[in-house]
């Protein structure tokens, strides 16, 4: 099994030390560090974030599932822990081929997807370039086919000159995200508060959440568009894997209609 070498926890941990106490790993991916998590043995899991969260999101995952598999959990260039280059192009397709190059370097095989919104598209966009690798699937409210559905709230943030004021000046996206998109409030501690918006801390730090936003595909000109087709037609390539979906009926983002695709195109989910 390869686990390349770790190195010490990265100093901004101070504050939610005992929310994310696993060890750091990278990678050299794309000329640019690659941070994830690797604990337990066993089969793999491999959990992959969406926007604005990085591996954090994942940890009571990770501290349970560690204990009779392998889980790891990855943080996309810009994201997290992993470095955050000012001059990257954060795209569909390079999160992707990035996401194909840890697999790779890893070698890892008889993975379980377990996706969450724009790590959805990525994971599966991962899947399909490599279907060798993949077992089976678990997503939660995301999407691996275009859409025009999309809310206001995420298209204010990708206003021209608001959107960045709004994203990398307010952190409001990021910040936004605790409020808007949980159902129990009260269990947002100071310490998990902290947790989520470390990385994410300043103008440079915040520029992977703009690009998110930006990369979302809404018509056919879109330079990612032509990349989430491609996704799209890989799916069916798991027409007879195992595959959950988990679905939160209260995502004002990936809604039900979502599942819905899903569900058409595996029917055996």
């Amino acid at each position: 099994m390869t686990r390349p070498s770790e190195t010490p926890p990265p100093p901004d941990r101070a504050g939610f030390e005992n929310e994310y106490p696993f060890r750091s790993h990278f990678l050299q991916i794309d000329g640019h560090r690659y941070h994830y998590v690797d604990e337990g043995d066993g089969t793999p899991l491999l959990m992959v974030h969406g926007n604005p969260t990085w591996s954090f999101a994942w940890r009571n995952l990770i501290r349970g599932l560690s204990q009779g598999y392998r889980v790891l959990a990855v943080d996309h260039l810009g994201m997290g822990f992993s470095d955050k280059p000012q001059a990257y192009p954060y795209d569909l397709a390079h999160h992707i081929a990035n996401l194909q190059a840890f697999l790779e370097q890893l070698d890892l095989t008889g993975v379980t997807l377990i996706a969450h919104d724009w790590g959805g598209a990525i994971g599966m966009g991962a899947a399909a370039r490599s279907p060798h690798r993949f077992a089976r699937f678990v997503l939660m409210n995301t999407a691996a086919f275009p859409s025009k559905r999309i809310p206001w709230r995420i298209a204010v943030c990708r206003t021209p000159i608001l959107g960045a004021l709004t994203v990398r000046g307010l952190n409001a996206f990021a910040r936004a995200a605790l409020r808007q998109a949980v159902a129990r409030p009260e269990r947002i501690t100071a310490s998990i508060r902290r947790g989520y918006l470390a990385p994410y801390d300043s103008w440079h730090n915040r520029i992977a959440i703009l690009r998110f936003v930006q990369d979302i595909p809404m018509s056919k000109r879109h330079p990612s568009y032509a990349t989430l087709v491609g996704v799209e037609r890989g799916l069916k390539l798991f027409r007879q894997h195992p595959v959950s979906l988990i679905w939160g009926e209260r995502d004002w983002c990936f809604t039900r209609h979502f599942l819905e695709e899903f569900q058409q195109r595996w029917p055996q989910a």
